[in-house]
C-alpha cells in the first residue's frame, strides 16, 4: 500500500467527525454568547443595586428604573449576540438568532414566572427585543442576513 492509498483510507474518518465537531463549535458559540450577556446583565444590575440607584434586591422599582434596565440591556444583548456570531464556525447570523430565539424562550419564561414582580410592558418589552438585538449583534459582527 502506497501513501496515497494511505490517506484516502482514512479520510472517510476525518470527514465523519468533521459534522460533529462544527454542530459542537455552533453550540458552543449559542452557550459562550447566553453566558457573556448573562455576566454582562447581571455585573451591571449588581452594580446599581449596589450603588443604589436600584432598590435593595426584594423591594420593587419604579417604572423609569425598569426603563433604565430595558435601556442596558439592549446593548448587552446585542453584544452577547455578537459574541456568538464571532465565535460561530459559520453562519455568522444564523448563530446570532438563534441566541436570540433561545432569549425569547428565556424571556417568555421570565414574563410568567415574575408577571407580579413588576410592570407588563417590560417583561413583554424583553422578549420583543430579543430579536432585534440578535439581528443587531450579528451586523455588528459583519454577518449579512
Amino acid at each position: 500500500m502506497n501513501t496515497i492509498e494511505a490517506l484516502q483510507g482514512t479520510l472517510p474518518l476525518a470527514t465523519e467527525t468533521a459534522p460533529a465537531r462544527t454542530t459542537l463549535r455552533s453550540v458552543g458559540a449559542v452557550i459562550c454568547g447566553l453566558i457573556a450577556t448573562i455576566i454582562l446583565t447581571t455585573a451591571v444590575d449588581l452594580t446599581l443595586h449596589a450603588s443604589g440607584v436600584f432598590p435593595p434586591h426584594g423591594e420593587r422599582m419604579s417604572d423609569p428604573l425598569f426603563m433604565l434596565a430595558l435601556a442596558y440591556r439592549i446593548p448587552l444583548n446585542a453584544a452577547g449576540c455578537y459574541v456568538a456570531a464571532r465565535l460561530a464556525p459559520a453562519r455568522p447570523m444564523r448563530h446570532a438568532l438563534a441566541l436570540g430565539s433561545l432569549g425569547v424562550a428565556l424571556a417568555t419564561l421570565g414574563a410568567v414566572m415574575m408577571w407580579e414582580l413588576g410592570p407588563a410592558w417590560y417583561s413583554l418589552a424583553n422578549i420583543a427585543i430579543a430579536l432585534p438585538c440578535a439581528w443587531a449583534g450579528a451586523r455588528l459582527r459583519g454577518a449579512r442576513s
